[in-house]
């Protein structure tokens, strides 16, 4: 019975990190704060344009599924679903004389390996939206993430906890530019 239950639950939170409206919308995942934290960003983007004036932290979560089955295999199954939560961030508050600390949602860009629909996939999810919707696949991030992921489309190069497990597994290149 135990076993059961175990299996039941395992289901339950496989099934349940991807979910879509009947339109194809990505719906928003209520459950991503006790997935698996990767890491966290500040102010990071792909363009050489101007520094942003109050960089943005991008926090990065994994559902717990996919997590564990990366570390055994070093590359991420099919239902896979990373989350980046964009925060705003400040320098003046309470105590803080320097350095940055995060505040308001700004919203969620999530990237979805789903066989069923094609592979990898992306959505942008606004802050108080409960879905959103696919970026094109002509958009540049499939392209980038193709040319650039460290490992199976996806940048394992800025998971300090995930770079040496995909490097023992072999499923890990060196990127650059």
């Amino acid at each position: 019975m135990k076993r059961l239950i175990a299996l039941t639950v395992l289901c339950a939170a496989t099934s349940a990190a991807q979910q879509y409206t009947k339109d194809g919308e990505l719906l928003m995942p209520k459950d991503y704060r006790e997935w698996v934290f990767l890491t966290s960003g500040l102010g990071m983007t792909y363009s050489s344009g101007p520094a942003q004036r109050s960089p943005t932290f991008g926090n990065v979560f994994v559902n717990p599924a996919a997590h564990q089955a990366f570390l055994k295999t070093g590359i991420w199954p099919d239902k896979t679903v990373m989350l980046i939560e964009n925060r705003d961030s400040e320098t003046k508050g309470s105590i803080n004389k320097d350095g940055k600390f995060q505040t308001h949602l700004e919203g969620f860009e999530v990237h979805v390996k789903d066989a069923a629909r094609g592979g990898w996939a992306f959505y942008f999810i606004a802050k108080d939206a409960p879905s959103g919707k696919l970026f094109p696949k002509t958009a540049n991030c499939y392209s980038c993430h193709e040319k650039f992921g460290a490992t199976d489309t996806t940048f394992v190069q800025f998971y300090p906890t995930l770079i040496e497990i995909a490097k023992k597994k072999g499923t890990y290149k060196e990127t650059g530019e």
